[in-house]
């Protein structure tokens, strides 16, 4: 009999962890509450750490960049440093400050091997072949793997976003707000291994809470 409720118990506690995610699958975690020495900014003068009402932050302060890539891509770019991965999931809280229209948007980057060579969200508000989807940079100015119609309904609050990437079966998913249901998805094999960043295009963002895990 205690056999069996020990088995239960053991049971329970496995679906529980795999719910919540492993914590051992956590390789990155940053609150900025010590700063961001973790990141790789590619224009640093267009980034700020922010602290509101004792919470820290990084944000970016300008539309322009003195950052221009050698193909059409966004400006902003900041990557964590000395970590690349395969398979991953990217979770972050994230807030517009700057209405700018159709475009408004935030960037998450994966998989990215260099300034030529990688993919990237753009949650652009409203959706067209150069906003509002998942893009790939590959030699050449950024193309659109996807063909979202999805508005994403950027207001002037926080939101959480989330990217599932999986290099075996080529899978990308992406989240906003609802984590069970994909704002967008799609299969590409193009690129494996890679660094991690957040972002814009060329738009206002104020991030917080990253968390990366390896799948």
């Amino acid at each position: 009999m205690l056999r069996i409720v020990f088995s239960s118990v053991f049971l329970c506690l496995l679906v529980a962890s795999a719910v919540a995610g492993d914590p051992k699958s956590v390789v990155f975690r940053d609150d900025f509450e010590k700063g961001h020495d973790r990141w790789q900014m590619l224009d640093p003068a267009t980034w700020k750490l922010s602290t509101h009402d004792g919470n820290s932050t990084i944000e970016i302060t300008e539309r322009g960049s003195e950052y221009k890539p050698p193909v059409r891509s966004p400006g902003h770019v900041a990557l964590i440093r000395d970590l690349e991965l395969e398979s991953c999931e990217i979770t972050f809280r994230v807030r517009s400050t700057k209405d700018t229209g159709n475009h408004r948007d935030c960037c998450v980057f994966f998989n990215y091997q260099d300034d030529q060579h990688f993919y990237y969200v753009h949650l652009g508000a409203k959706p067209d072949p150069h906003s509002g989807q998942i893009m790939i940079v590959k030699e050449a100015p950024r193309l659109a793997l996807t063909k979202n119609e999805k508005l994403t309904p950027w207001d002037d609050q926080w939101h959480t976003v989330r990217v599932v990437r999986d290099i075996e079966s080529g899978k990308i998913d992406v989240y906003f707000d609802d984590m069970s249901n994909p704002h967008m998805s799609v299969t590409d094999k193009t690129f494996k291994k890679g660094q991690i960043g957040i972002g814009s295009f060329d738009d206002l963002n104020e991030f917080d809470d990253v968390v990366v895990r390896r799948l």
